[in-house]
């Protein structure tokens, strides 16, 4: 049984897991935006598992954040980040979302 959720719904959802710091608000709208163009392009539902989800995507503010986790030499630029996983824009910011890798 799948519930649809709404944008609220799926920024509280993360709250009532105790998972509310793992993304920024922005980065929670972008995500969700995603997601929802994601079951669009393979045509099914999928599942909200915010614990999975926190795993599996890491936010960052700007490459600089992102260095200090990878190798600034392998990933100078977005288009190097992209060759090499998904990475979710968010709107009027220099951050973004990553699968991480």
């Amino acid at each position: 049984m799948k519930e649809t959720i709404t944008k609220s719904q799926f920024i509280d959802r993360f709250k009532e897991m105790g998972r509310e710091d793992s993304f920024s608000y922005e980065g929670k709208l972008a995500l969700f935006e995603y997601l929802e163009q994601y079951e669009d392009d393979i045509g099914e539902e999928i599942e909200l598992d915010i614990i999975a989800l926190c795993c599996e995507y890491n936010e960052y503010e700007d490459l600089n954040e992102f260095w200090e986790n990878y190798d600034k030499e392998t990933y100078p630029n977005m288009d190097k980040i992209r060759e090499n996983t998904q990475v979710i824009e968010i709107p009027n910011s220099k951050g973004f979302i990553i699968q991480a890798f």
